[in-house]
């Protein structure tokens, strides 16, 4: 081969890579650094699916180029994305606000917004097994039956998962019921998965008979489900003070850290990180769900009662058009 050849190979070869690197590039930060303007990053807790898919529906009428890009996963496991990963998002809504308050403000956001409720239910399938004895008096004595088989998720992943710890701990002095809370928590333990929602084809498909769920997504998924009583569901305002008598340990901000997590009322949080790509797309999205005739009668509509607005100690942090959708402290 002629040096000129040689020269022209090589320069080629130089070139293609180059272009190639380019592309990849280029395909890389279009989807990720929010450079599209069009383009708005979610992410949000597993039992917020079914309702979100819909306000996006609702929220691209009204904005048809907007590419939404939505990531379902345990709420801690969200918080961590951004705050570990530093991977670019938009908005987050987390399950449980105290999330946010504990692992992202004030180094990632500062700010948080209380947007919904929900409480603690035991979802089941018509033919589970003791599907018709199980009630909200004898629960404990089906789960712990040795032909019966529960899932959980993941305490540290999912404030679903922590939220069943401290409703199995607060269930243990309300039917004075010493050692319950061992007896269920060191039982089925391989059915533990990282959220809620994971565990819903298990349940399908008759792997597992029951599971602890958030009242929402056992109605959006047609599923029967026992009834709490007020005292461990974590629903009711009211009862603030007979929940934070329970208390769970979590992982902390950095490896080899903890923190007490106490028992209260389930209520979800939102807010926009400070990395966020896109705010001015963000904020207009935030409008839109915290909008009681628009996000929240989506979420009304499928079993998440509205708690806007809310009180916040962040309130002087929020966004001036948001400030409509909080409450001072």
């Amino acid at each position: 081969m002629s040096k000129t050849a040689k020269t022209i190979l090589v320069l080629s070869a130089v070139g293609f890579l180059f272009l190639a690197g380019f592309v990849i590039r280029g395909s890389w930060l279009g989807h990720y650094s929010g450079r599209d303007s069009q383009q708005l990053i979610i992410f949000h807790a597993g039992s917020l699916a079914v309702p979100f898919k819909q306000i996006c529906e609702e929220f691209n009428k009204s904005h048809p180029n907007v590419k939404i890009i939505r990531e379902a996963a345990g709420s801690r496991i969200c918080a961590r994305k951004i705050a570990d990963l530093h991977r670019p998002c938009d908005i987050l809504a987390s399950a449980d606000y105290t999330v946010i308050n504990t692992l992202l403000i004030p180094k990632h956001t500062d700010w948080n917004i209380k947007f919904a409720a929900n409480e603690m239910v035991i979802a089941f399938r018509k033919d589970s097994r003791k599907a018709g004895q199980i009630n909200k008096d004898n629960w404990c004595d089906i789960l712990l039956d040795k032909d019966v088989a529960f899932g959980r998720s993941d305490p540290n992943a999912d404030p679903c998962g922590y939220r069943t710890v401290l409703t199995i701990k607060l269930a243990e002095k309300f039917y004075n019921n010493p050692g319950l809370v061992d007896k269920i928590l060191t039982k089925d333990r391989r059915y533990i998965r990282p959220k809620e929602v994971d565990l819903l084809a298990l349940l399908e498909v008759g792997e597992l008979d029951y599971m602890f769920i958030y009242r929402s997504v056992a109605e959006q998924h047609k599923l029967a489900y026992v009834v709490l009583p007020d005292e461990i569901n974590l629903k009711k305002t009211g009862l603030w003070d007979l929940y934070k008598t329970a208390s769970v340990r979590l992982t902390g901000n950095t490896p080899g850290t903890f923190i007490t997590k106490l028992g209260e009322p389930i209520v979800y949080g939102v807010t926009i990180p400070k990395n966020a790509p896109n705010r001015k797309l963000a904020l207009a999205f935030l409008t839109f769900l915290l909008d009681a005739n628009k996000g929240g009668a989506i979420l009304e509509k499928n079993g998440q009662t509205s708690v806007v607005p809310s009180p916040t100690d962040t309130f002087g942090n929020l966004p001036e058009s948001l400030k409509n959708f909080a409450l001072p402290i």
